[in-house]
């Protein structure tokens, strides 16, 4: 009868995850380095930030990129579901994966910094939730995207220059960080859990009762190529260049 039921239950968890991904949208990749999605940014901050990431391109090779969308379209946790679309975006360039995508849902409340490989010496783990949380968060809460977006690009160049100092708190002595285990990993782990106790359940036996001996363990849109709310004309242009990245990086809410 145990078997039985695991015959039903893994099928449903199986659909359940599809069901997941099935209810994710991966946006397309943008076209300039500064993308506001979200209309929260005045035109003039928007293409002075973004021809100072065009300039720090051309001056060290490094590609940072900041988007702004109004919420996620994944159940996935931040850290997973931004990581993934770094990845499949391609920001810094191959073989030397130096780029780094700073993400902000501003309906969510939530930042995060995804750091190319490349990068993971220059803005470690630490210094992208010092930035998130000490540097762009306070200002954010006053709603005030413009001084917090020019605060972060700021302290992200000075990381990758060797010249942030950082604010001196760690991130314990802080509120919050960044988000735990990706959902799909989570599931992972429920599933070999539920196996393990599956094939560990008591079966008869000629001796009375053994065992197997078998072991196991939101709501909103998305721009498209170009950048729509408060970005304007006269925009340095990005192309991605083939970097990658393996989930290094750490955010904040606010």
């Amino acid at each position: 009868m145990t078997r039985l039921r695991s015959l039903f239950v893994f099928p449903a968890i199986f659909a359940g995850m599809i069901g997941l991904l099935a209810a994710e949208t991966m946006p397309s990749k943008p076209d300039r380095y500064f993308n506001d999605y979200a209309g929260v940014i005045d035109p003039a901050t928007a293409s002075e930030l973004n021809e100072q990431l065009a300039q720090f391109e051309r001056e060290t090779s490094t590609q940072l990129l900041v988007v702004i969308y109004r919420s996620m379209q994944s159940e996935s946790s931040v850290a997973d579901y931004t990581q993934r679309i770094a990845q499949t975006w391609g920001v810094g360039q191959q073989g030397r994966n130096n780029g780094a995508v700073l993400f902000v849902f501003v309906a969510d409340r939530q930042m995060f910094i995804q750091t190319g490989y490349g990068l993971e010496g220059a803005l470690p783990d630490a210094t992208a939730w010092d930035i998130t949380h000490n540097v762009i968060a306070p200002q954010f809460k006053q709603e005030d995207y413009n001084g917090g977006l020019r605060a972060g690009v700021s302290a992200m160049m000075q990381a990758v220059r060797g010249e942030y100092k950082g604010t001196g708190k760690t991130r314990q002595e802080g509120e919050g960080g960044a988000s735990g285990l990706p959902i799909p990993l989570l599931i992972f782990l429920f599933i070999v859990i539920l196996f393990f106790f599956i094939n560990r359940s008591p079966r008869r036996s000629r001796r009375g009762y053994g065992y197997s001996g078998r072991g196991g363990p939101f709501i909103g849109g998305f721009g498209g190529g170009s950048s729509g709310g408060s970005s304007g004309g006269g925009f340095s242009g990005f192309s991605g260049g083939g970097g990658s990245f393996g989930g290094g990086g750490a955010g904040s809410s606010w």
